[in-house]
């Protein structure tokens, strides 16, 4: 018998997004998180440079929103994007008023930096370098004065419940006990985070393995974009350190890329050179790297002021520092990793799937403001500006009725890991090799062929591993959707069709199970 648990919302996720939308609903309903670790581990936590927002004078929304869309490549949403860059001096007020604090400048104004792509210093940043964790450890103490939220740690999220078109909760395991719950609502609400850990090489936490998307589509949710996944040019590549994110404001500062010869190449790529957006950025160091036959390129701080380095950066500082490197003085071996999904479950600007009673925000949602390329910064700021507007959503327009009664289904004795370590390690080095930075139809095709083969050993395995199940879903995704858009855009980048086509692909793939 399964141990149910019922509330008037549930919420997936314990980023940005999770935790706003859960410290909004709570003074109206009754809010059940769940997260698959520590309330605190998730990208949010891991997001250093900043959140992007138009509140100096100079600056303004309409900017902002040129400049998001001209990164986009032709696919954003332009009321999304509007919708961003207007409401998100308010949400930065909000979160001030949650307890965020901003860095400030010498005379007591939020603080600014410049990154790729922004034509005006408008990303606010937190502890130099720690935006995600400070904005998490507020909304975090925040969430913990309230009352009205139940909070379930370790708890990984398996498959939704679904009662005909309805969602209608989640079956969830409690990994610390070895105990299966459904947590049942008639609002559930993904905010689960990206999809970095099928591939090789991310900057993303072991946790990211496509769990939310992966639900949805099995609960025939709509799934857009997923060909647009933003690979970060400068993760630190110095083994046996991780691949630790190496922020985008370290070139906004003034940081130059040199290829192993010393040489600052990136001027010869784009003529915003270290400030390019990031698609150019990430296929012109993989040039560099081919052309050099190495395996990374330098960032260079070693002109910089070192009282700048260790105030803007000192989460970066100390990271390489406890693996012998000084960036003070010497120049930082990066390479790019995957970073971010731009697409994700189809939504609308409240969150809403078309699926009845699934609500969906963070990175895990496909908003469309991001298009085929992110503009840096814009991802806590989609957070929080979207995260709002779904949870002010809900309490303006009450809960959906439910179907009643339903039978929660039995799947069975789940399994989180697998044994077959071998299958997911292959399994991340072929998407990282077919269908990475560069790909093309013949690649992409090695690659839909190898995840069956993977399926099928990983099946083997009774029970089956869920989150190697999860990967595998989401895998195919991206491979299925790189395969179809045959041209390059933004993120997306095919050999075969090496130019951008308007003509043909200025629109949407959407998937559906």
């Amino acid at each position: 018998m399964i141990e149910e648990k019922v509330s008037q919302a549930v919420v997936i996720g314990s980023g940005l997004t999770g935790l706003l939308v859960a410290i909004k609903l709570a003074s109206h309903f009754s809010v059940t998180i769940i997260t698959k670790e520590e309330l605190k581990e998730s990208n949010t936590e891991h997001a250093q440079g900043g959140i992007a927002a138009a509140i100096s004078k100079g600056d303004s929304s309409s900017l902002h929103a040129e400049d998001t869309l001209v990164a986009g490549a032709g696919l954003c949403d332009e009321e999304a994007v509007r919708i961003m860059t207007e409401e998100g001096p308010r949400r930065i007020e909000e979160l001030i008023e949650l307890g965020t604090k901003f860095d400030e400048t010498s005379d007591g104004r939020i603080a600014l930096t410049l990154e790729g792509a922004h034509s005006k210093r408008r990303v606010l940043h937190a502890q130099g370098d720690a935006t995600g964790r400070e904005i998490e450890r507020a909304l975090i103490a925040k969430l913990r004065s309230i009352t009205g939220v139940e909070v379930h740690q370790h708890t990984f999220a398996l498959d939704l419940i679904m009662d005909d078109s309805h969602c209608t909760g989640v079956i969830a395991f409690d990994t610390r006990i070895g105990r299966l719950r459904a947590f049942r609502a008639p609002v559930v609400v993904l905010a689960t985070g990206g999809i970095g850990q099928i591939y090789k090489y991310t900057t993303n936490p072991e946790l990211t393995t496509g769990d939310g998307v992966a639900m949805a589509y099995r609960a025939a949710a709509e799934i857009m974009d997923m060909e647009f996944v933003q690979f970060h040019p400068t993760s630190l590549c110095f083994p046996p350190a991780p691949r630790f994110l190496i922020s985008e404001a370290v070139r906004g500062e003034g940081a130059i890329l040199r290829n192993s010869r010393g040489e600052a190449f990136m001027s010869e790529y784009h003529p915003l050179a270290d400030l390019a957006p990031r698609d150019i950025v990430s296929r012109s160091i993989i040039q560099e790297m081919k052309a050099t036959n190495t395996s990374n390129v330098y960032l260079d701080l070693t002109h910089l002021s070192p009282s700048l380095i260790k105030r803007r950066f000192p989460t970066i500082v100390d990271t390489c520092s406890r693996y012998g490197l000084d960036i003070i003085n010497q120049q930082i071996p990066v390479a790019p990793a995957a970073h971010y999904l731009m697409g994700g479950v189809k939504v609308d600007t409240y969150g809403r799937s078309n699926v009845e009673g699934l609500f969906v925000g963070g990175e895990i949602a496909c908003t469309g403001v991001h298009g085929a390329n992110r503009l840096a910064s814009n991802s806590l700021l989609e957070c929080v500006v979207f995260g709002s507007r779904l949870a002010e959503f809900i309490i303006e327009n009450g809960l959906p009725t439910s179907p009643a009664p339903y039978i929660t289904p039995d799947i069975g004795s789940p399994k989180l890991s697998t044994d077959l370590r071998e299958v997911r390690e292959k399994l991340r080095e072929v998407m990282w090799d077919e269908v990475g930075i560069i790909r093309s139809e013949e690649g992409l095709k090695r690659a839909l062929a190898k995840f069956e083969e993977l399926r099928e050993r990983a099946e083997e395995e009774k029970p089956p591993s869920w989150e190697l199940k999860n990967m595998l879903t989401v895998s195919e995704l991206v491979a299925r959707a790189a395969l179809s858009r045959t041209e390059s855009r933004g993120a997306h980048h095919r050999v075969d069709y090496p130019e951008r086509d308007d003509t043909n692909w200025l629109r949407h793939i959407v998937l559906r199970h």
